[in-house]
């Protein structure tokens, strides 16, 4: 987040696009809740489900699935030929406003009705709430991303910051809710395959010099290595024979699950890391079992940039190992000693080489969480980003046209696809669907679709439906929701058994890598 959680009950408008905030994030959702009910703040909801947060919204737009970069494009036209735009703001700290602005000029609320479906004076209306608020956050999440084109989305919801003088303030800036604890830590610490801790990218020489220095080595790669999404169709190819997995059960959570099973049986040797004997594990040669979050210490740093203690509460069960523990033990019998006595060893390290983390030490930490960057231990973290300037000088503004999802619905495969979470469970149900409570509240898979279509396919709710795509099939039941948009089916991904992501089509970001987990076309019929 360029912003902090507790801006968002202060601010004056909150857009909250591709995030169903209650079941995904529901303490997030309950200070967006607060702020709307409590405090007449403006909400505006932007998808294409009638998730619970519509209650609470001032307005709420239905788009089709994967119009976001035309709806966005439209507030912004709209925003401009009214002359709401931060012209100041886009003189002194932005750049490439000019050929931003002739992109716009054919999204005429109008022409965006026709590509999202959303009424042109709802466009309207939504333009004017929010670039007439003093101060307004873009909260979005993983309805954004996993797209095709969840790069270009981001960047346009940037370009909609900024347009309005958004970045910068408190109470605004583009804020992503992460999908999970320490997701945003792990990014930090280089879990990508083009950067070091603290994004220093693997192509800078001097980058890589430091932490030669650091490791005493020599020859790190110069070179951007695979994402997951790109290392299973290599297995085939002939181009990966081996693969050392850590907390990630691929095979309920990767696309096209039918294909990506393959790719990992044909690997010659396979490692799984994990706390359970997950689905992925089943098909490992070795597995490593590690401990869960009450048995380790550390810290982890959460979707606001917010570095805070994990202490461990209970001790490990017997034959487990931190992670960090397994790691270094690898690496030792691999020739590479890693001597670190505990966490806070290898936190002095990463504050060592990770300039954004080089002012957070434990003792701090013992008072409370501290937001990066913290450049000094004198330096109090930083609440917002780029208050005065961005970090490459001027914010720059993209041109970017909307394009169609990879896999449209037609006559055969007739109906969207889009797929997500619950309350109730976690990610692959490694842990929550191993707690009684949580399956008593959420039990199996469902098909959530609208009145509409239930009618038209002769389906009630408790039905069991079969849900075909061009790669795989699942059955489950029927849930006839008001939830569900006409045209569009939604399944959530938690359940092995009926894995929704048998269906998902395996297209890519092509800069994230991120697969279009939230756009395809399906058939169903009355199992």
């Amino acid at each position: 987040m360029t912003n902090s959680i507790a801006e968002l009950e202060d601010t004056d408008c909150i857009l909250v696009v591709g995030s169903n905030t209650t079941e995904n994030h529901p303490v997030i959702a309950a200070r967006i809740k607060r702020a709307a009910r409590y405090k007449n703040k403006t909400l505006i909801v932007i998808d294409p489900r009638r998730i619970d947060l519509v209650k609470h919204a001032t307005i709420w737009l239905r788009q089709k699935p994967g119009t976001d970069i035309a709806v966005f494009n439209g507030l912004m036209n709209i925003i401009i030929n009214e002359n709401l735009h931060a012209a100041d703001y886009i003189a002194a700290r932005t750049e490439n406003f000019e050929a931003f602005k002739a992109t716009l000029a054919k999204y005429t609320p109008e022409y965006v009705e026709q590509i999202s479906g959303i009424p042109a004076a709802d466009l309207i209306k939504v333009a004017r709430l929010y670039a007439q608020a003093k101060a307004a956050a873009i909260v979005y999440c993983m309805g954004i991303t996993q797209h095709t084109v969840g790069t270009d989305n981001v960047k346009t919801m940037a370009n909609l910051a900024m347009l309005t003088g958004n970045v910068g303030v408190l109470g605004g800036g583009v804020n992503p809710l992460r999908g999970q604890n320490n997701v945003q830590g792990a990014c930090d610490m280089g879990g990508l395959p083009n950067v070091f801790s603290g994004y220093q990218a693997v192509t800078d020489p001097a980058s890589r010099k430091k932490m030669e220095d650091a490791w005493g080595v020599t020859g790190l790669p110069d070179y951007v290595g695979m994402t997951m999404t790109e290392m299973l169709p290599a297995i085939l190819k002939g181009e990966i024979k081996a693969l050392y997995v850590v907390g990630e059960n691929p095979v309920v959570s990767d696309p096209d699950l039918n294909h990506a099973i393959k790719e990992l049986q044909a690997l010659d040797f396979f490692v799984v890391q994990d706390i359970f004997l997950t689905e992925t594990a089943q098909l490992a040669d070795v597995v490593l079992p590690a401990v869960t979050f009450a048995e380790k210490d550390g810290t982890f740093s959460n979707t606001e940039r917010r570095v805070a203690r994990v202490r461990q509460a209970i001790p490990p069960l017997a034959g487990a190992r931190q992670d960090w523990q397994i790691i270094a033990e690898i690496s030792k019998r691999m020739g590479f000693p890693m001597n670190y006595a505990n966490p806070e060893d290898i936190f002095e390290e990463i504050r060592q080489v990770t300039p954004s983390y080089a002012g957070i030490t434990y003792k701090r930490l013992d008072s409370g969480g501290i937001q990066w960057p913290c450049p000094t231990e004198d330096h109090p973290g930083t609440m917002f980003l780029h208050k005065d300037k961005f970090a490459r000088g001027l914010g720059q503004f993209f041109a970017i046209d909307h394009k169609d999802p990879v896999e449209l619905p037609d006559p055969e495969y007739p109906l969207y696809l889009t797929t997500g979470r619950l309350l109730y469970h976690y990610h692959t149900g490694t842990m929550s669907r191993k707690a009684r409570g949580l399956n008593e509240k959420a039990p199996e898979c469902y098909v959530e679709l609208s009145d509409l279509d239930a009618s038209a396919y002769g389906i009630t709710s408790g039905d069991q439906v079969r849900v075909r795509t061009r790669r795989g099939e699942i059955t489950a039941k029927a849930q006839v929701s008001p939830k569900a948009r006409p045209g569009t089916v939604f399944v959530p991904f938690h359940f092995a058994e009926a894995a929704a992501n048998r269906l998902t089509i395996a297209a890519l970001d092509p800069v994230a890598k991120i697969p279009e987990y939230k756009v395809c076309a399906v058939q169903i019929e009355k199992a």
